[in-house]
């Protein structure tokens, strides 16, 4: 019998997943830029592999919409029009709110203080690298008790889509004062266990900060509605 330390395979992650997970967080967080070229001997060697793991990982990320390939060049990091970042807010104001409508009726002091906690991180983080991570955090730990597994993945890809635009939105503009101000109406209506109310709040919040941003970004862009 062969002694042997092993590893379970199965568990451990690939060297495209573990690429896929770099890639899309530089990529959500704006360290890589919009048309940034993705250079895939350039990836390969910062990753020590070859070139078939990150062409399948490069495949995984235009299939989240987060890098499309160009003619000529490659793949580069995909760059949302005006029209495509509002209808994924749209998208998110249709499904978010029902989603925790969900989960407020059976909504665990767990998951409650939890939400509390993030609520206040986000509300006093200065670090505009935080704020997108802590928002998520705040919004999951709300949704987490709805058990809708795969509304939630579908709305974690919408949120990696507009994210990097989030976060210089935030940075730039009044949009802290306002989305704190909302977080903690949306934690309060969820605390007296009124899941229509912050189901309503929810949507209010997101379409508010679409119109935000898309204002913001059309003043930075130079672009017509």
């Amino acid at each position: 019998m062969l002694r042997l330390k092993t590893t379970d395979i199965g568990r451990a992650a690939s060297a495209a997943d573990l690429i896929v997970e770099s890639l899309r967080e530089a990529i959500v967080q704006g360290e890589l830029r919009d048309g940034e070229l993705l250079r895939q001997d350039q990836i390969a060697s910062l990753f020590n592999v070859s070139r078939i793991p990150v062409r399948e990982a490069l495949a995984r990320l235009e299939a989240l919409g987060l890098v499309t390939n160009q003619r000529y060049k490659g793949a580069v990091v995909a760059s949302l029009s005006l029209d495509e970042i509002a209808e994924t807010f749209e998208f998110r104001a249709l499904i978010e709110p029902e989603v925790l409508r969900l989960a407020a009726a059976s909504m665990s002091r767990e998951s409650l203080d939890e939400a509390a906690r993030h609520c206040q991180a986000f509300a006093a983080e200065t670090n505009p690298e935080l704020w997108a991570q802590l928002n998520r955090a705040f919004h999951y730990a709300l949704y987490r008790d709805a058990n809708r597994p795969y509304h939630l993945q579908v709305v974690s890809s919408a949120l990696d889509k507009v994210g990097r635009y989030l976060k210089a939105q935030l940075a730039l503009t009044d949009g802290m004062d306002q989305a704190r101000r909302e977080h903690q109406a949306i934690l309060d209506a969820c605390l007296a266990g009124d899941g229509d109310r912050a189901a309503e709040l929810t949507r209010a919040h997101i379409l508010d900060a679409s119109h935000s941003l898309v204002a913001f970004l059309q003043r930075e862009r130079g672009e017509q509605a």
